[in-house]
């Protein structure tokens, strides 16, 4: 099953190709078709990072956190 990061990494290049290609097929110059799919790739790489950005497993966390032993620092 794909996840969110999956169908995000899927979706750049197609977002970036398509809506240039679109932009080109509709009119716009492709100076101005390529600049216009880069935003939409964009806004999709800056919401998988900032708004959904990635999490660490809070249960496999605490799972491993008490097992931990700390280590000794060796100054010499």
């Amino acid at each position: 099953m794909a996840r969110y990061y999956d169908l995000v990494l899927a979706l750049i290049p197609v977002s970036l190709l398509g809506i240039a290609a679109v932009l080109t097929v509709a009119g716009l110059p492709t100076i101005t078709a390529i600049p216009g799919g880069a935003l939409v790739a964009t806004g999709l790489i800056g919401h998988a990072l900032f708004i959904n950005g990635p999490q660490d497993d809070v249960a496999t966390h605490r799972a491993t956190a008490g097992t931990s032993q700390p280590t000794a620092v060796n100054a010499d």
